[in-house]
């Protein structure tokens, strides 16, 4: 398990104050660690990792 806006392995260290809130999109892979490629809309964002495929916003009920 890695964090996904760090990329640290192991547990989630404190989360920042724009992932607390849904503005800032996951930029690593909890599966494996890699950076994901990050699109970010006006409504929402999708970020995709090139091992474990895509996970977005409006699937997370972020938006």
């Amino acid at each position: 398990m890695f964090d996904p806006f760090t990329g640290a392995a192991g547990g989630t260290a404190e989360l920042p104050v724009a992932a607390r809130l849904g503005l800032e999109p996951p930029r690593y892979c909890t599966r494996c660690g890699r950076r994901m490629i990050v699109q970010i809309a006006p409504d929402g964002w999708w970020a995709r990792c090139s091992r474990h495929g895509t996970i977005d916003s409006w699937r997370d009920d972020q938006r």
